[in-house]
């Protein structure tokens, strides 16, 4: 199926409530997104969906309002492996900024190293079957090889028993590897489901880092997303070292009603009570994991 230049996805919200938490200097959003514009970056010929424009212009105006410093942008497949919106981000954060990028087993060295100077600093692969194929254990520790000189991390999303289902050979990546979103398990089964203790497992072998995002992804109640912050505050507090908070703004492939980015922020302090393990989430973490200056 070809797509047409019309968005197939809705944009964020324009103007998110001003949240009352105020993050410490230096707070990074771990996980979000810049889409075209498609006049400059265009969308990949193959996507499987076409979002609005959302600029850095956009993010950086969002990460004012929240008093957010630095930004982990995520490539995303709608651009698929043209790194150039990306490239263009990371150089306008004037090292505000790192990456993360899609590519290809053939994806030549000399193209990581050109990513690596401009910021990049991992890799994602996807296992949603509305973003494509999903690679195999066997690609995925080819991935892992390619990366591993870098000392990039290889990023996972995966949802449902995806936690589990691939909980053997995410033991075997010899980089650090970081789970999206909470591992967008089903809160139907509860707090202590598999996945859920799939994740704590993980966490536990000092390699694997999560992503305390997307909650409105995995909430049953809606926001404030009551539900989803519990789960994400027995994460944090298994293994408050190897967490990191985003907003994965602009929310993309969401048709229900969009979060309230200003809602999410304010979500933290229910995450994390402890003053000093959200400066851990927000600041020291991601200053680790991303390799920020």
């Amino acid at each position: 199926m070809t797509l047409g230049p019309e968005p197939t996805i809705p944009g964020p919200l324009v103007h998110p409530t001003p949240p009352s938490f105020r993050p410490p200097p230096g707070s990074c959003d771990s996980h979000c997104h810049v889409f075209g514009p498609a006049a400059t970056f265009p969308f990949a010929p193959d996507r499987t969906f076409t979002p609005p424009d959302v600029p850095e212009a956009a993010l950086a105006r969002l990460h004012r309002t929240l008093g957010i410093d630095r930004a982990v942008i995520v490539q995303s497949a709608s651009h698929g492996r043209d790194q150039a919106v990306l490239i263009d981000a990371l150089r306008t954060g004037g090292g505000r900024y790192r990456g993360v990028a899609l590519i290809g087993l053939d994806t030549p060295r000399s193209e990581l190293d050109r990513l690596h100077a401009e910021g990049v600093r991992g890799i994602r692969l996807q296992f949603m079957p509305h973003l494509g194929a999903a690679p195999t254990d066997e690609e995925i520790l080819r991935y892992a090889d390619l990366v591993e000189p870098l000392g990039w991390h290889v990023e996972i999303h995966v949802a449902g028993t995806g936690a589990v289902d691939r909980f053997g050979v995410i033991t075997k990546i010899p980089t650090r590897v970081v789970i999206d979103h909470l591992g967008r398990v089903d809160l139907n089964d509860g707090l202590d489901s598999p996945p859920v203790q799939a994740l704590r497992r993980l966490l536990d072998t000092g390699t694997v880092w999560l992503k305390l995002s997307g909650t409105y992804r995995v909430t049953l109640t809606g926001a404030p997303y009551d539900d989803a912050n519990a789960l994400a505050a027995s994460l944090a507090a298994h293994a408050p070292e190897r967490v990191v908070w985003g907003t994965d703004f602009p929310h993309p492939n969401l048709y229900g009603p969009m979060p309230d980015d200003g809602i999410l922020l304010d979500g933290i302090p229910d995450i994390v009570p402890d003053e000093r393990n959200r400066h851990k989430l927000l600041v020291a973490n991601p200053t680790e994991l991303f390799d920020f200056s």
